[in-house]
């Protein structure tokens, strides 16, 4: 996910995180200067609904255009899987999972 929290801001003509901080104060949402700047200069790790709801509020948007799908790198993350049948010409064995696995040599 890509945090999209300034750019947002910007549409709306908020070039500062004390101006954000005191519009998200007017609309009934306190928030420390320490936890404003990691919300303005990066990506939070979380946040309350609660809390993006009002900022939702304050920016006019919703909540998925604060917080943008990046799928290229979901998917830059999956582990690389060879096919099955280049698994079997190299000789290695073909794990089988669940109830069709084979049964343990006697």
């Amino acid at each position: 996910m890509r945090w999209n929290l300034r750019m947002k801001a910007a549409e709306q003509g908020i070039w500062k995180s004390t101006e954000m901080r005191r519009r998200l104060a007017d609309a009934g949402l306190e928030i420390s200067a320490g936890k404003m700047s990691a919300l303005w200069t990066g990506s939070p790790t979380s946040i309350r609904l609660d809390d993006l709801d009002v900022l939702c509020d304050v920016l006019g948007c919703a909540p998925s255009e604060l917080l943008i799908r990046e799928p290229d790198k979901v998917a830059a993350r999956r582990p690389q899987r060879e096919e099955p049948s280049a698994a079997a010409a190299s000789g290695a064995p073909i794990p089988r999972l669940g109830r069709n696995r084979t049964k343990p040599p006697v």
